[in-house]
């Protein structure tokens, strides 16, 4: 692809963005998923910016699958410490897996202060 499609692609998803960084916030989780997006603003659409970052997120999307199919099967998590003690113990086994290293390791690993860099 061409260096002037991606900048024109790019262009489109900044604009799209204004768009929907401008619909009225009612709500006090709307105002920080607002804050939130106007900090990270500057990593999103990469992939327009960096030939060498993935158009894809299958990484992402394979990591967050298992989060996605227990919250479906037991119908929610029943608290907030709940949802992230589940998205932090997700993280360290994706971590683990991105270093070869097994779940049980990981997590064990994680307990005792130790990094979960390849060696």
């Amino acid at each position: 692809m061409k260096d002037s499609t991606l900048r024109s692609y790019h262009a489109k998803a900044e604009r799209q963005l204004d768009k929907v960084l401008a619909i009225p916030v009612t709500t006090e989780a709307g105002r920080a998923l607002l804050a939130q997006t106007k900090r990270w603003r500057g990593s999103f659409f990469t992939f327009l910016r960096d030939r060498d970052v993935p158009p894809t997120n299958n990484g992402s999307e394979r990591a967050l699958r298992p989060s996605v199919i227990f919250r479906k099967v037991t119908n929610g998590f029943r608290s907030a410490w709940s949802a992230q003690t589940h998205a932090r113990t997700r993280s360290v086994i994706g971590t683990g897996r991105l270093n070869d290293i097994p779940a049980h390791q990981a997590i064990s690993r994680t307990l005792a202060g130790q990094t979960l860099a390849a060696a």
